[in-house]
């Protein structure tokens, strides 16, 4: 049992939902992603995505993309930033999954990343652009170094396809609870609690819902009725506004502790 399902635990204990937040990692550098995640479990952060740069990141909207092609300008690849979470392991016990797409990983080595990913602090691992049913080798490699790999499911999933994201999925399953890109919504569909309450009668792992979600109130509305959620863009366009600012960390991280309500 990893971080990632101890943390499930905890938090059912206490009747929580988990707060998971996506960072770029490397943006706008190395040292400041580092100092953001010892600040974000200061604040009670739950769960860390740290996005691996990628050049052509599908599954990301503007604010992310712009975040990645500074990230990249800056070299900022795969291997630096398994060196990243191994430096934080030194100082955080905070759960930490990476999200990126397949080719870093095929580049990497699949059996090399998973090693090198546990070896490093890597908890899960989150990859948009490998469908279940091409993730077979991967998936057989995270297990045996006792990595989640975890798997997405949308408002379009069959009941299939639901079926076999609970049967193959570790740590939780990733709602998108839109069709599109990541980004900033005023709005979020209003089905999102339907289509929670299909998969939750197939899966037995938690359930945490994403993009899109940028505010406070829909947070504490989310957070009724799923197991967690994930905020990525509200937080990446806030360090573009304090990007320059000696205090840009702490602003981070009273941001989001506003977005928690707390």
């Amino acid at each position: 049992m990893n971080r990632i399902e101890l943390k499930f635990q905890e938090l059912k204990q206490v009747k929580k939902k988990a707060f998971i937040v996506f960072i770029t990692a490397g943006y706008p550098d190395l040292k400041t992603s580092k100092d953001l995640v010892v600040e974000f479990e200061r604040q009670g952060v739950d769960i860390i995505e740290l996005g691996v740069p990628f050049s052509d990141p599908l599954a990301d909207g503007p604010i992310i993309q712009e975040s990645s092609k500074a990230a990249l300008e800056k070299n900022v690849q795969l291997p630096r930033i398994l060196k990243l979470v191994a430096q934080l392991r030194r100082s955080v016990n905070i759960p930490i999954c990476l999200m990126t797409y397949y080719n870093p990983v095929f580049c990497f080595g699949e059996e090399k990343f998973a090693k090198v990913a546990c070896e490093s602090g890597v908890d899960g691992i989150i990859i948009p652009d490998l469908p279940l049913e091409e993730a077979v080798s991967l998936r057989r490699l995270t297990h045996r170094y006792g990595l989640d790999l975890i798997n997405f499911l949308s408002p379009t999933s069959s009941r299939e396809r639901i079926k076999l994201a609970a049967r193959l999925s570790r740590g939780f399953i990733y709602y998108v609870c839109l069709t599109g890109v990541t980004g900033v919504r005023r709005n979020l569909p209003k089905d999102i609690k339907e289509h929670l309450f299909l998969i939750k009668r197939y899966a037995t792992q938690p359930v945490c819902v994403g993009f899109g979600i940028s505010t406070h109130e829909q947070v504490r509305q989310i957070s009724r009725f799923s197991d967690g959620v994930i905020i990525g863009s509200a937080v990446i366009r806030e360090i573009k506004k304090n990007i320059g600012r000696k205090e840009l960390v702490e602003r981070i991280g009273a941001f989001v502790r506003r977005l928690r309500g707390v």
